[in-house]
């Protein structure tokens, strides 16, 4: 049985009918045969946030990173260096003139950049209040009912809005109102401090307490 030849890019193409390539219009696609090259799938460079290898468009590039002397090279001498690393050839500033590209190993700077955007995710919590309401003349039950939910509030994090809303005549308490107010802070003394002093809006008056840092 005859063996069969490597295959020769050089070679000329055998004139027969040729075999349709997996993609548009059966055409080969150099820069996914590239993109293999390095065991990546060429897929993801297209769908990835950079530019990256031979889907960088510039003919001449800014080309920083480790183990590289910074300086402008044209396109194919910073692929080639790229290439020698066995890393990637990333286009981290496609609007300057011309585009800053980084040589680096691209899945471990998109999974550190996936890590810090959590990171910043999980410091920037959403800030939760927590609304409670009194009468100008609350009983001292309801008061320690309140005062007690407000203490777990503060220790989970959440601020607390305590407000007395006045109806009809009750506005004539007003000054009974505050004194309530400053008390229930004084009760949470322990476990949150004063952000905002009573203060009247329309029937409302207001008092904000944002829970102490641990």
């Amino acid at each position: 049985m005859e063996k069969k030849k490597p295959f020769n890019p050089g070679a000329p193409r055998p004139t027969g009918p040729a075999k349709p390539a997996h993609g548009a219009q059966g055409t080969p696609n150099a820069n996914a045969n590239a993109g293999a090259s390095r065991g990546r799938d060429p897929r993801q460079a297209k769908q990835a946030p950079n530019n990256i290898n031979e889907h960088i468009r510039a003919r001449e590039v800014r080309l920083v990173g480790d183990n590289v002397t910074p300086g402008i090279y044209s396109i194919q001498e910073a692929r080639r260096i790229a290439d020698e690393l066995e890393l990637d050839l990333v286009e981290i500033s496609a609007q300057a003139d011309p585009p800053v590209c980084k040589v680096l190993d691209y899945q471990k700077y998109l999974y550190q950049q996936k890590k810090k955007a959590k990171e910043i995710k999980a410091k920037s919590t959403k800030v939760v209040v927590k609304e409670i309401r009194f009468g100008p003349q609350t009983d001292d039950h309801d008061y320690n009912f309140k005062l007690k939910h407000a203490m777990g509030f503060l220790q989970e994090g959440a601020k607390v809005k305590a407000y007395v809303f006045f109806k009809g005549r009750s506005i004539l308490f007003k000054e009974q109102g505050e004194v309530l107010l400053l008390r229930f802070a004084n009760d949470l003394e322990e476990f949150g401090k004063v952000e905002q002093m009573p203060l009247l809006e329309g029937k409302r008056m207001i008092i904000m307490i944002s829970p102490k840092k641990k």
